[in-house]
């Protein structure tokens, strides 16, 4: 039976009462290609909107600590850490987003981590599409989980 899912098929929350609190940390993988001209700009920072990749951290850290706001059923919980860090290929005009979240709780963060990468790059776009709109965000997926009943990673 889906967790998400009770006995008459209707959508609830899960019960995590009884779960035990451990340790608990997701990393998120996601990447947004672009043209050459916005990857000049972020690269040399000269975009007149700002910081493109300070303003898009900042939105990925927010999206994190609101994801229960974001997702109807998952749990609020407290976030321990969360690191979102950028990598640029200029060779094929792409930027990769990895975000690594961490708590102590009764249920995992990889909505938390994954939400932070959605975000993260959505703001990249929402920033640079004055100057073209010919950008795809992509790969958007869980590359490794530990804590609670199973550990996951690719």
């Amino acid at each position: 039976m889906l967790s998400h899912i009770d006995k008459k098929g209707n959508a609830r929350i899960v019960d995590i009462s009884e779960k035990n609190i451990t340790n608990r940390t997701a990393i998120a993988y996601g990447a947004i290609s672009v043209s050459k001209e916005i990857f000049q700009q972020i690269k040399l920072n000269t975009n007149k909107k700002g910081d493109i990749l300070t303003v898009a951290k900042i939105a990925g850290i927010l999206a994190a600590k609101n994801t229960s706001n974001l997702i109807p059923l998952c749990h609020s919980i407290k976030l321990d850490d969360i690191q979102i860090d950028f990598t640029m290929n200029e060779n094929e005009n792409f930027i990769s987003c990895t975000a690594e979240v961490k708590c102590s709780e009764k249920t995992g963060v990889e909505m938390e981590a994954l939400t932070a990468i959605s975000i993260s790059l959505l703001t990249i776009y929402d920033m640079c599409k004055a100057i073209s709109k010919d950008m795809t965000i992509y790969e958007i997926k869980l590359i490794k989980k530990q804590g609670g009943k199973s550990d996951y990673s690719i």
